[in-house]
């Protein structure tokens, strides 16, 4: 029984249930490629697009659950939200009128669409949405932002990345682990514990999605391509696997569970393991 075996903190649960994924994200090809420097300033511009829509809808429901016991042990908000830093990089890549010219693509979409749902009629999940994202980013946002910086030409005074600095945490370190233990005083069921895990493997679900529509964005302009055997590959699994997504799930129904159930889903699950770590690799390097 695999409610039986999980650790008995969440975090650690958390951490366990996602272990596979990010082991197999420190050899992803796309992970490799950036490490080397290998990023346009098209697609990054368009990765910074996806994450503004996804904080502001993030933010926007942990606001409308800071005072519910499911997740208040959580709230941070002049420590972690970014709403504001990324409303600085768009105004750095997309100039003065951002707001009427910052892409909102179909991919973003829909993490938007489940973050609202999450946050609006199953809160308890928001935690693992919470955990995905503000982890990864304390976790690797300045290596990335290094890498971006110097791949792109940007001003050494981080303009155009404010969304990787953290002014109000000292120790990235420390307060991870004080997020930590605050994770593991929510109180919940076995049952409710594993739906959050589940819903953690559901980020990745949503950023392989998103990751492999900014792929394709970028293949259909020639200056910003990256050379990749596998891409035409992962782009006809990531269009199936799209059809098969149901708009809204029903409460208390995991996404990724209900996208396991015929063996056509799961060895597409499979053949896309690698995509969902690069992924998340990407937004929480």
């Amino acid at each position: 029984n695999e409610r039986s075996i999980l650790p008995q903190d969440l975090s650690e649960a958390l951490k366990e249930a996602t272990k596979e994924v990010h082991a197999q994200a420190e050899n992803a090809e796309f992970m490799r490629n950036f490490q080397r420097g290998q990023v346009t300033r098209k697609g990054f511009k368009l990765v910074m697009a996806s994450l503004y829509h996804v904080y502001v809808a993030l933010e926007e429901e942990i606001e409308r659950n800071k005072d519910n016991p499911v997740f208040a042990p959580l709230y941070f908000p002049e420590e972690l939200h970014r709403r504001a830093a990324l409303e600085q990089d768009m105004a750095f890549w997309y100039g003065p009128s951002w707001q009427e010219a910052v892409p909102y693509t179909a991919a973003t979409r829909r993490y938007v669409d489940r973050l609202q749902q999450v946050g609006r009629r199953e809160p308890e999940l928001l935690v693992a949405h919470a955990y995905t994202r503000y982890l990864g980013d304390l976790s690797g946002g300045q290596v990335l932002k290094k890498i971006a910086q110097k791949a792109l030409d940007l001003p050494s005074s981080g303009e155009g990345l404010a969304f990787f600095t953290f002014p109000n945490i000292d120790s990235a370190t420390k307060f991870k682990q004080l997020y930590r233990s605050r994770m593991n005083t929510l109180e919940m069921t076995p049952e409710v514990r594993q739906r959050v895990t589940e819903e953690a493997k559901t980020a990745f679900l949503l950023n392989i999605q998103l990751f492999e529509e900014l792929q394709e964005l970028l293949k259909q302009d020639p200056e910003d391509q990256h050379p990749s055997q596998a891409a035409g590959l992962r782009h006809r699994a990531s269009s199936r696997l799209q059809d098969s997504i149901p708009a809204e799930q029903p409460r208390g129904t995991p996404l990724l569970s209900s996208l396991s159930q015929t063996p056509l889903i799961r060895w597409l699950l499979t053949l896309s393991v690698v995509v969902a770590t690069v992924a998340m690799g990407f937004y929480a390097l």
